[in-house]
């Protein structure tokens, strides 16, 4: 027990008598320094009196999947800070391979008693076939919840999104506008529903070109750079001349694919990535890409989730956002040799 008094006196920086009083329930202390100290509690991983279970911690969850690509720690900035400006503390929660799952965060997280939760990036929200108990638990809960790109219909939790057909319509565009008719594109797994919003769009754009798209020119692939040099060798072998990635680390994954095989980007093989993440200037080529608004994003969803902590009801279907097309130096006109 003096052990804890010490810790979390010092990190709130107040005296040991002062937690103490907090912990007995003793009158004398502010709110805001007894929810300090109460939220120092939660922090350090000590359990609450039993008392004083039943309040909710200034505690919200921030889930990502992964932080290998930069999206992800961008995103983890942004919210993290519009947090900490509500006076709301983040819980970083990362998912590894082998490691802790998502549904093991979320169990942890409600033992916390957090205030509510925030998913951001491609967790399993994202994966239409994957499980979802974990989520429909944190409804039966009322805990306030924010999803970012992808929403789960059943469920009815707000979500704040890129707008995918926007971004894969600006990317066909500028490609057919460089002369390019064999377009593929570079995508997540069949049951990623940003992929499959993705997917829709370029359909619908290659029909109103006149044509189709074939199958052929659509591969699928795991997130990250090897998954879309791989993905990106199959289409290069099909012919095509542009192509199309879901994220950053795909399309650079692509362009090392081109160049394994003797092609120049971009005078040969034409790439556009997704998200604009960092050092997309500082690849060779500096990356064309289509940028997520991740400030915007970002603070829309704290807002959101914290109109829910204070009871104001808000709405439940997708809050779409415009990406922006940045045309750097990985694409150009069609080679005629």
């Amino acid at each position: 027990m003096t052990r804890r008094l010490a810790q979390v006196a010092k990190k709130v920086g107040v005296s040991e008598a002062t937690v103490s009083r907090v912990l007995n329930g003793k009158p004398g202390v502010s709110a805001a320094t007894r929810q300090s100290v109460l939220s120092a509690l939660d922090v350090l991983g000590y359990e609450r009196p039993t008392q004083l279970r039943g309040e909710r911690a200034r505690l919200v969850g921030l889930v990502l999947p992964e932080l290998q690509n930069p999206i992800f720690p961008a995103f983890a900035e942004v919210i993290g800070g519009a947090l900490a400006q509500q006076g709301l503390t983040p819980v970083l929660c990362t998912q590894t391979k082998g490691g802790v799952s998502e549904a093991d965060y979320v169990e942890l997280l409600l033992q916390q008693q957090v205030s509510g939760v925030v998913f951001a990036g491609g967790g399993l929200f994202a994966q239409a076939d994957a499980p979802h108990d974990h989520y429909r638990l944190l409804a039966e809960r009322n805990i306030p919840v924010v999803l970012v790109n992808a929403s789960i219909a059943d469920l009815g939790f707000p979500c704040i999104a890129c707008d995918d057909a926007v971004a894969v319509g600006q990317s066909w565009r500028h490609l057919a506008s460089l002369g390019h008719e064999r377009i593929g594109l570079v995508l997540g797994p069949s049951d990623h529903i940003p992929s499959r919003r993705k997917l829709a769009a370029a359909q619908e754009a290659a029909a109103a070109a006149g044509g189709t798209l074939p199958d052929g020119y659509v591969e699928r692939a795991m997130f990250s750079l090897e998954g879309g040099q791989a993905a990106a060798t199959r289409l290069l072998d099909r012919g095509v001349t542009g192509i199309i990635c879901a994220s950053d680390p795909l399309a650079l994954g692509a362009v090392r694919a081109a160049r394994r095989r003797g092609h120049h980007v971009p005078h040969d093989v034409s790439v556009v990535g997704y998200d604009d993440s960092a050092f997309m200037t500082c690849t060779e080529p500096p990356l064309t890409t289509v940028r997520q608004p991740i400030e915007a994003m970002g603070r829309a969803a704290v807002d959101l989730l914290c109109a829910q902590i204070q009871g104001t009801e808000v709405p439940h279907g997708e809050l779409l956002f415009e990406p922006e097309l940045v045309v750097r130096g990985s694409t150009a006109q069609v080679s005629t040799r």
